[in-house]
């Protein structure tokens, strides 16, 4: 499905939390109602497709890496994501994600919880991830990952100690 974005901004109550599993590869097993609700799915439309159907072309692709990155290494992440709903509108969360396992300690799908970010964390978000994606668009996911290394490196933070401290 290919949505055409637009400027709507659409907010969820601060005491809902937006919550999905996924199998391995992404594909959403599971959507709470305030999710379905914010994004403006269906239930049906959701379960069995891939979680990038909300993927906002504003959010720079080197986050995404990072992210399935920590997630393959069995590590959780906290990223600030914008998404996009189904009529082209667009809200934005800070998630949550860690793996799922099994009895043996197997990884077999993905938990992500999300929750309303602060607007003095997205009052920093917003311009970094606009930079990361001009970086992207000039050299790739490449350039937009040593300009947030270097970014970190000048505030002498790791991304998750950066994420956490906004």
């Amino acid at each position: 499905m290919n949505v055409q974005t637009r400027e709507q901004e659409y907010f969820f109550p601060k005491d809902r939390l937006l919550v999905s599993k996924t199998d391995n590869r992404g594909i959403i097993m599971y959507a709470n109602e305030a999710f379905i609700t914010i994004a403006g799915y269906k239930e049906e439309e959701l379960i069995g497709k891939p979680h990038n159907l909300v993927r906002h072309p504003d959010m720079p692709k080197m986050i995404f890496k990072m992210l399935w990155s920590r997630l393959n290494a069995g590590s959780e992440i906290n990223a600030y994501v914008k998404n996009r709903c189904k009529d082209g509108g667009y809200y934005w969360v800070l998630a949550n994600v860690t793996p799922s396992r099994d009895v043996s300690g197997k990884t077999i799908g993905f938990h992500s919880t999300r929750r309303n970010p602060s607007a003095e964390a997205l009052a920093v978000i917003k311009p970094l991830y606009a930079q990361l994606l001009d970086a992207e668009r000039s050299g790739g996911i490449t350039r937009s990952e040593a300009l947030l290394e270097r970014i970190l490196e000048e505030k002498g933070v790791g991304y998750e100690e950066f994420v956490v401290s906004l």
